[in-house]
């Protein structure tokens, strides 16, 4: 029986110095002018921009934030925090106008500056309560076309939730499309941000700012990502944020896909090595967390139908850069 190793961390050092050298390497091969990625105010972006500035220097480092009246409050802040912590100047802009074409704040629950925390979290979870999955576990099914709804919660996800979804997804999609329209202009090779953890359980916008062709982080869980950002001495700011989506207030990664990163890398990372369910259980992975990551996998299988480039880095479990553990269970302590 193979032996799990649930400790994921990995060499930070030599991932740092080949995701820079990957960096440096592929802006040659683009002819490229500089580098462009979104700052979201969030760990993965943070790391990204840094490592861009470490491969190729600020000056050939640009970097954006896009927001719109949606957006979370302290964002922007975090966002110019990770500027002026690496001297980059920050394009900032304000989209509202465009999405406000595109019909995004027409539905009374997007109305408005959008509602407070407790209001949108008590939405979430009723929702959960009454069909027994997350909103984000029915936008999978819908887009993966598994199962049609009932009609009660065909109306209930049509009143409550779809407007939400796609004006997420809107939002997604047209950062990539502006985006990759300064790059363009300018001779700016497009970054993009997106980890291991959130492309295999459909954490993003297929189309979106996310699901870019290049996106160096993608071979990393997210808890490697934190590694890294520890390692290159990203604000503790940053790094002690609760991951967002920027989607709706008070809806952070965790609670959206209803489990915690930590729990989930692990399971993925068991579930990358092909064991059996008795033996991820034994790592202490309870049964109701490894049927929804299952769940999650299979049903969002279709946002992955386009494949990025092989990340230049990999921390998976027959990764080179993992280091040894002689840790017996993952999730609790023997």
């Amino acid at each position: 029986m193979p032996w799990a190793n649930c400790n994921l961390e990995i060499d930070a050092d030599a991932a740092i110095r080949q995701l820079e050298a990957y960096i440096r390497q592929t802006a040659g091969e683009h002819d490229a002018q500089g580098l462009l990625t979104g700052l979201s105010g969030g760990i993965d972006s943070a790391v990204l921009a840094c490592l861009a500035v470490r491969a190729l220097g600020p000056d050939k480092v640009h970097v954006a934030y896009l927001f719109d009246r949606h957006s979370e409050k302290d964002s922007r802040a975090k966002a110019e925090l990770v500027a002026n912590w690496l001297g980059l100047k920050l394009e900032i802009e304000d989209i509202s106008r465009e999405m406000a074409k595109r019909g995004v704040y027409a539905s009374p629950i997007m109305s408005g500056k959008g509602q407070p925390q407790w209001f949108n979290r008590l939405v979430q979870n009723l929702y959960q309560r009454l069909f027994g999955e997350t909103p984000f576990m029915s936008s999978l099914r819908l887009g993966s076309q598994e199962t049609s709804f009932s009609a009660c919660k065909r109306r209930i996800y049509d009143l409550a939730i779809r407007p939400i979804v796609n004006g997420f997804d809107i939002r997604h999609i047209y950062r990539r499309t502006r985006l990759e329209q300064v790059a363009v202009e300018n001779a700016w090779l497009l970054l993009g941000g997106a980890n291991r953890s959130e492309i295999l359980v459909g954490w993003f916008v297929k189309g979106g700012i996310d699901d870019l062709p290049l996106q160096p982080l993608s071979g990393l869980y997210k808890t490697q990502v934190r590694q890294l950002a520890a390692a290159l001495g990203v604000p503790e700011r940053i790094r002690e944020c609760a991951p967002s989506p920027d989607m709706r207030n008070g809806i952070t990664d965790e609670f959206g896909m209803g489990i915690s990163y930590r729990t989930l890398d692990i399971i993925l990372d068991l579930l990358a090595r092909d064991l059996p369910d008795p033996t991820i259980q034994a790592s202490g992975v309870s049964p109701r967390d490894l049927a929804l990551v299952r769940t999650l996998r299979r049903l969002s299988a279709w946002k992955r139908a386009t494949t990025p480039a092989t990340p230049p880095v990999d921390g998976g479990p027959a990764s080179a850069l993992r280091v040894t553990s002689r840790q017996k269970s993952c999730l609790r302590t023997e």
